[in-house]
């Protein structure tokens, strides 16, 4: 019988052709990039192959057989990882990984069971084309006769990868205007430009991002102060120093969204101490306030609240930028008298977190060395959050008057496990696992939130404290929202919905004062820096600050998403789609034009003040540039 004979080159056109097919049945298959028309459907199936042309490619430049196939080979799994990781990533975060993220090894080992959540066996699968690669290079056998490779054939085979480089990004350009320039969306990148031509982009604004710092001279603050100071908002005169010298102590409830407040599950109460603060004497409840953290997700979250900026599109600014000169919450507070702590029971490196607290001038951060955690007390993240709390309030109960203390919880966090001790209300029957098991945690925290308020009373620190609890960023994702259309009873979870779905509770409860309501007004993280010191007295004028007093009469009804969608009182802005907020209906995007050039405007300053670190140019006292630059 005639054995069958493998042409030596076309080694490369089976890596090329399986590593592109592969590559668009993942794009189809795990991730929701929202293709709309048979144009985007093109546009996705190209934009692999140019890439791949060039990689591959330069296998045509090695002699040796063996040289060459083990570079097809090295390429391939190189690929196949870069695929994996991103779907991996995709499952929790529904973004794509950047190069920061990369580098966040020091989160790696307290991973834990999220990742174990994360992957699946068949996920072996995404690396099928590698060993199919392996078996036919060793088992096929190859013609005798080199096809010999020419200088004229590798010029033609380039210009060919080079023009359809060039048809793919005009035709990206066409669907999606200033793609690579004003692009705040990763997911559009991905639709446009494929998963390893972003991985280059990323690399290339990376770059550009190191060299923004090391270029700046300060002079770019000028027309982000003049834009900044044109649009304050006035503190509200009856709110403003109302509350001055008491303690702040701020809770970050993890993962908590808004959609379970004053809501049940089969019957069982999810947030019954909460629900109780929505209707509190004391209590100013936010209904429509929103995260806008990106990936950096809970750091993001500390990031935006602190300094009343926006963190990254590629990266949490805790690892990227942690260096920089900033003008927190904490430093304000310090320079009026408060003691500035963090209390959070995880290792004090995660997230960067020693190093960034340092430059966000927090006097002391209680991490998990400052807690004793006993049998049945730890989840893997740290310390479960009714014990947090019990210890936490001890320790504010010794600290210095008046003091800022921000608390960090951990049991509400993804996938949602909790001993069966703990459980105090029966998991949802969804096909969701993450949404069953959501509710028991969220339930568990909100006791632990009840137990935070008892212990504050008992230890004489209650009475005389302003506490602000915000969730700090969604807990369930777009993943899952077949099991979430079911428990809202709903027919799906359209993009209009999933841009709500980012709302978070925030409560700003302030014993004695007998004014509690429940505030309706469009509103995000980044507005919490100017309340707290508005209500404290604490002037904030000269201060390079994108977000507005919640209370002030002259702020606007506007949250702006890292992604560069937003919300306001009348549209809801998402995907590139304008929606009416009061139907949810497409509407003509001319309606939120004027929102989009705002939106994109603050991004870009906030980006350009983060990667020049700009505010080392900045002298607060006087609202201008340092003398040092003006001379």
């Amino acid at each position: 019988m005639k054995s069958f004979t493998w042409p030596k080159h076309s080694i490369i056109t089976f890596a090329i052709v399986a590593v592109w097919i592969k590559t668009v049945i993942v794009y189809l298959t795990s991730f929701d990039l929202g293709l709309e028309n048979a144009m985007q459907y093109f546009i996705l199936v190209i934009n692999p192959l140019s890439f791949l042309l060039f990689a591959f490619g330069i296998s045509l430049f090695f002699k040796s057989a063996k040289v060459r196939n083990r570079y097809i080979i090295t390429v391939s799994a190189i690929l196949a990882l870069v695929l994996y990781g991103n779907v991996a990533f995709y499952r929790f975060y529904n973004d794509f990984v950047t190069l920061p993220v990369l580098f966040q090894t020091s989160n790696f080992g307290d991973l834990g069971t999220s990742a174990a959540a994360i992957i699946n066996w068949f996920d072996i699968f995404y690396f099928v084309d590698v060993f199919l690669l392996i078996l036919l290079i060793k088992f096929v056998p190859v013609l005798k006769e080199q096809f010999i490779v020419t200088k004229q054939v590798r010029r033609a085979y380039f210009v060919f990868a080079v023009a359809l480089s060039f048809l793919n990004l005009g035709l990206a350009e066409t669907e999606r205007p200033q793609l690579l320039t004003r692009s705040f969306d990763r997911t559009l990148l991905v639709k446009n430009i494929g998963t390893y031509n972003y991985h280059l982009y990323d690399l290339y604004t990376q770059t550009k991002s190191s060299a923004q710092r090391a270029l700046a001279d300060g002079s770019e603050l000028v027309e982000i102060s003049n834009y900044v100071h044109a649009n304050q908002a006035s503190p509200n005169e009856e709110m403003f120093g109302k509350y001055k010298d008491r303690n702040v102590i701020v809770v970050s409830m993890e993962s908590l969204q808004s959609f379970v407040i004053n809501n049940d599950m089969n019957g069982e109460v999810v947030t019954p101490f909460l629900n109780s603060l929505t209707k509190d004497k004391d209590t100013y409840y936010f209904s429509d306030f929103y995260h806008q953290t990106g990936l950096g997700k809970t750091s993001d979250s500390e990031f935006v609240f602190e300094n009343s900026l926006f963190g990254l599109g590629s990266g949490a600014v805790f690892f990227t930028h942690g260096e920089n000169t900033y003008n927190s919450l904490s430093e304000s507070l310090g320079e009026n008298g408060y003691f500035t702590s963090v209390l959070h029971p995880n290792n004090k490196s995660f997230w960067n977190r020693d190093r960034m607290y340092q430059s966000l001038n927090i006097d002391k951060f209680y991490d998990v060395d400052s807690y004793t955690i006993g049998e049945g007390e730890a989840v893997n993240w740290g310390m479960k959050d009714i014990p947090f709390m019990k210890q936490s309030a001890q320790h504010m109960a010794e600290m210095p008057q008046p003091f800022y203390s921000r608390m960090i919880t951990l049991t509400n966090h993804y996938p949602f496990y909790l001993d069966e001790e703990d459980k105090m209300i029966p998991e949802f029957t969804s096909n969701s696992g993450t949404l069953n098991r959501y509710f028991q945690t969220v339930r568990y925290m909100d006791e632990s939130l009840k137990v935070l308020f008892d212990e504050l009373k008992a230890q004489g620190v209650y009475d005389n404290s302003i506490i602000v609890m915000y969730g700090d960023h969604y807990g369930i994702s777009e993943n899952h929202n077949k099991a979430m259309a079911t428990y809202l009873e709903k027919e799906q979870i359209t993009p209009f919905d999933t841009a709500l779905l980012q709302s978070v509770p925030l409560f700003i409860h302030i014993p004695g004062s007998n004014d509690g309501q429940e505030m309706t007004d469009t509103a995000g993280q980044i507005d919490l820096r100017p309340t707290i010191l508005h209500l404290l007295g604490i002037d904030t004028s000269k201060d390079i600050q994108l977000g507005a007093d919640l209370f002030s009469e002259e702020r606007e009804d506007f949250v702006i998403f890292r992604d560069g969608g937003f919300i306001t009182d009348q549209y809801v802005y998402t995907n590139e789609v304008c929606y009416e907020r009061a139907t949810g209906q497409v509407t003509d995007v001319a309606g939120c034009e004027p929102y989009i050039e705002h939106a994109s405007a603050e991004l870009e300053y906030s980006d350009t003040i983060i990667n020049g670190d700009l505010l080392r140019f900045y002298d607060k006292s006087t609202g201008n540039l340092a003398e040092e630059m003006l001379e």
